[in-house]
């Protein structure tokens, strides 16, 4: 399925082909990506627990976002609540536009299953673009602090390791 489409950019439903690709891209960029994380959103949303997008741009696929109807990550899990999963633009496809426009789709999915959507962002500054972002989108942090492995980090905890796994939690409310 398409959920956009312009002169450039091009958002449609994840594929097989994608896994390999986006694994391989990320890996070239120095990041721990493996197939199989593509595979198990794709299963999700073949199962439909979730929609998987890609977004290509100028025919060659460039980022992609997984919205879950019913999110399983932070305080808000399995309440009902919407999450954004898993977002990215390969660092060459950065700064043009990609990343709103896969954002647009993924917000309006998630509006199509509650009138709030949340969504966790790494804390290492290789999020930072993503942080901004996200504030300037209009998420909010939840209130519920830091969180390492899919658990809050309480006052005085030693996190050993500043990995893709410690997260902050934001929520915003749609329209």
């Amino acid at each position: 399925m398409t959920y956009w489409m312009d002169a450039d950019v091009l958002i449609r439903d994840m594929r097989p082909e994608d896994a390999k690709y986006f694994a391989r891209e990320e890996q070239a960029q120095g990041w721990h990506t493996a197939e199989e994380k593509f595979q198990t959103e794709m299963q999700d949303a073949a199962a439909g627990l979730s929609v998987a997008l890609t977004a290509e741009y100028k025919g060659q696929s460039a980022g992609y976002v997984s919205v879950y109807r019913n999110g399983t990550g932070g305080a808000l899990a399995h309440q009902g609540v919407p999450e954004i999963v898993d977002f990215s633009v390969l660092q060459k496809y950065q700064r043009r536009g990609i990343g709103g426009k896969l954002m647009d789709c993924a917000e309006s999915l998630a509006a199509g299953f509650g009138d709030t959507v949340y969504l966790g962002v790494g804390l290492h500054n290789g999020y930072g673009s993503a942080q901004r972002m996200y504030f300037k989108r209009g998420y909010m942090p939840d209130g519920t602090g830091a969180w390492y492995k899919d658990r809050p980090v309480t006052p005085y905890d030693t996190v050993y390791t500043v990995d893709d796994d410690l997260v902050l939690y934001l929520t915003k409310k749609l329209k």
